[in-house]
């Protein structure tokens, strides 16, 4: 091993250039290759105010090249493989990286080909989804022509990224119908592969009474596995058995399938799921010590979303930098997720939480109730702060 450490990241989004930003402060940082193949960086979160009409989604796209921290080598190439054994990481090119450390942060895999049907009818047809940069504005549009009949709203079977989400436009799509005076023409029906409307007691108790009061239909444990477009339905499995349900719609929002990567699932940093393979607190891969992991990607049983990696992110580095130093990992990730629920235009609950679903609150006041303080932290705070903040390795 070289005096100056190499360590390769990949994955250029939220994860990677935060974790890279951090480790090139201070004295003597080390090498840096970061592999992000897109030449343009997505502010995510920002994508369900986008399909609710309240920003342009041009809000939230830059340029990557804008984050990459100085010092820090960017190669706009995919990776294909990993070999740990031999410390080398491949890319579609043909070229290989080698590694004294490696960093991976390659973001989820959407798998929109697992929803029979579906392609070539995504954004048209009835058929929106947020999940995509260039279908988010169809969601708009579904919306504004949407005057009656029905509004599905899908939870896939798999761990998606920001399991709020698919939520989170369904309250919208009701608030914009009721300001409209059309609320009672169209029936709402939020069908869901889970067992409830949220994952953690305290805010679910909180949306279950807005499910009543709002008149929402929820169907729980129905995975959405097909679309036929020409008749406008959706089919949908009972994960507790029975037959299949078939709903038509007049607008469906779909939210994907989702896991690793395939170069990941393909990997040995794979765990039997197909994540990088983590210790949940250290974040260091439980079978070769020089590679660590954060963001989508990796196993770790928190929620997937970019608060989680803002608190996964000073672990990572501070636990590498223990290890280059020939320490023990001395940082722990306490499963910390925030999720900012939308429940309609101008006010939201705020979820935080840690392992095993226990509420973390920072706010000092009872963040299970509707806010518009809440709404104008996420509208215009936490995008602030993500661009010229967190990717800067300083919140």
């Amino acid at each position: 091993m070289s005096s100056v450490p190499h360590i390769v990241v990949v994955g250029g989004g939220a994860a990677g250039i935060t974790v890279s930003a951090m480790l090139r402060q201070g004295d003597n940082p080390p090498a840096i290759t970061l592999v992000e193949p897109s030449a343009t960086h997505y502010y995510q979160p920002l994508w369900t105010l986008v399909g609710g009409g309240v920003f342009p989604r041009e809000e939230s796209a830059r340029p990557t090249a804008d984050f990459i921290p100085d010092g820090v080598t960017w190669v706009q190439d995919k990776v294909v493989s990993f070999d740990p054994e031999a410390k080398t990481v491949a890319l579609s090119n043909g070229d290989t990286l080698s590694y004294d450390y490696l960093v991976v942060s390659p973001g989820i895999q959407l798998d929109w080909h697992k929803i029979e049907g579906l392609e070539g009818h995504l954004g048209k047809d009835g058929i929106c989804s947020n999940y995509r940069y260039d279908t988010v504005e169809s969601t708009w549009k579904t919306l504004q022509g949407l005057k009656k009949g029905r509004a599905v709203f899908t939870y896939p079977s798999t761990p998606i990224k920001c399991a709020g989400a698919p939520q989170k436009i369904m309250w919208l799509t009701e608030h914009y119908l009721d300001k409209h005076g059309i609320r009672d023409k169209v029936e709402i029906v939020y069908a869901s592969a889970t067992a409830d409307i949220f994952g953690v007691e305290r805010y679910a108790r909180s949306l279950r009474k807005l499910v009543a009061e709002r008149d929402i239909h929820p169907l729980y444990k129905h995975d959405l596995v097909a679309v036929r477009p020409a008749s406008k339905e959706a089919v949908f499995r009972k994960l507790d058995g029975g037959d299949e349900v078939v709903l038509s719609y007049d607008m469906l929002h779909v939210v994907p399938p989702m896991s690793a990567p395939d170069f990941v699932k393909q990997s040995p940093l794979a765990d039997k799921a197909g994540w990088v393979e983590v210790d949940p607190g250290t974040l260091q891969h439980t079978r070769f010590p020089d590679v660590f992991s954060l963001g989508d990607a990796c196993s770790a049983p928190n929620s997937k979303t970019a608060a989680a990696v803002r608190k996964q992110a000073p672990v990572v580095v501070r636990n590498l930098q223990d290890v280059i130093a020939g320490r023990a990992p001395s940082a722990r990730y306490d499963g910390y997720a925030s999720c900012p629920l939308v429940t309609g235009y101008g006010r939201l609950i705020m979820a935080e939480f840690v392992y095993g679903g226990v509420p973390a609150e920072t706010l000092p006041y009872d963040q299970s109730k509707e806010r518009y303080s809440l709404w104008a932290l996420k509208a215009y705070a936490l995008p602030r702060m993500y661009w010229h903040g967190m990717l800067r390795g300083r919140w």
